[in-house]
């Protein structure tokens, strides 16, 4: 008989609050969501206070300026990765059904989309306020693993975005009919990878260890723009990775694709390829290392 974990019986919600008709719930989704942004916050600006960790013993940002961009940041989250959601991963059901965008809590939001909006937002408000494009790309790249780790876990207590069939002895039988779903031939309970805590380790972790080493030992951030092209690389190589774990989304999936594979090379169910996640994070790799060039490059000049 195959080891594996059941899945622990988790509430979706934090906890919830009936007012009448109306029930007020906090879900774990949104819970870490706020609790990475607090951190992201309050992080940044205690970067802000130690001048000597940045160029010249100059820090990009005011702490004030930096409490105006927390605002900005969270409309680039939410407007982004909703939209994320829309255009990359379910455009057609929207075009038919465009009322339901805005209607984020019934689910379904995009990391790639909710990153291209905190871009963005950041680069609006630094063009805005005169700040340094490249050192508040650094500070937001430095804390971003926080919020992708606390998202990871908040996935799996979702029971959501599970990986696909395995019998490695980590294995977890994940609830829902979906989940139980294994292929043809498959003896026992169907047990999958849990690919939420793989990238929770890899994007969040490691990645985010690696960045403190950099900056806290390194002095990366005196080099502007070389963190956040080692943030795209890792994080655009980390996903890239556990893809290869990760379930098709099921709008990609078919019997002849089971793998979701959105560019594919070959046809049938032993057809191989490239899958949405792959596609949006390949991209990333390519412009983190050519950031990482150019930041390198530009040092010696400026010194």
């Amino acid at each position: 008989m195959n080891s594996y974990f059941t899945f622990p019986d988790i509430s979706p919600e934090v906890f919830s609050i009936a007012l009448g008709p109306v029930t007020l719930a906090l879900r774990w989704y949104a819970l870490a969501y706020i609790v990475g942004l607090v951190i992201a916050w309050r992080w940044v600006v205690s970067l802000m206070r130690r001048p000597a960790l940045w160029p010249n013993a100059h820090a990009p940002m005011q702490e004030k300026q930096v409490e105006d961009l927390l605002t900005w940041v969270i409309l680039g989250v939410i407007l982004g990765g909703r939209l994320g959601f829309v255009l990359f991963y379910e455009p057609r059901y929207f075009m038919a059904n465009p009322l339901e965008i805005p209607m984020v809590w019934h689910g379904g939001m995009s990391f790639h989309g909710g990153f291209l909006g905190v871009m963005v937002a950041g680069i609006l408000y630094a063009l805005k306020s005169k700040l340094p494009i490249a050192g508040v790309g650094d500070s937001f790249a430095l804390v971003a693993p926080v919020g992708l780790f606390l998202g990871r876990i908040a996935n799996f207590i979702n029971a959501e975005l599970w990986g696909r069939p395995t019998h490695v002895p980590w294995a977890v039988a994940f609830p829902g009919s979906r989940a139980s779903v294994c292929p043809d031939g498959w003896q026992g309970v169907c047990t999958r990878h849990p690919s939420q805590l793989y990238e929770a380790a890899l994007e969040g972790l490691v990645l985010g260890l690696l960045m403190l080493w950099l900056v806290y030992r390194r002095g990366g951030l005196k080099v502007p723009g070389q963190l956040t092209g080692v943030f795209f690389l890792g994080y655009g190589a980390a996903r890239s990775f556990v893809e290869l774990f990760r379930q098709a989304d099921p709008q990609f999936a078919s019997p002849d694709n089971p793998w979701g594979h959105v560019i594919r090379f070959g046809s049938g169910p032993d057809s191989w390829g490239i899958t949405m996640g792959q596609t949006l994070s390949l991209p990333m790799i390519a412009i983190g290392i050519g950031l990482i060039l150019w930041a390198r490059r530009r040092a010696p000049a400026r010194a």
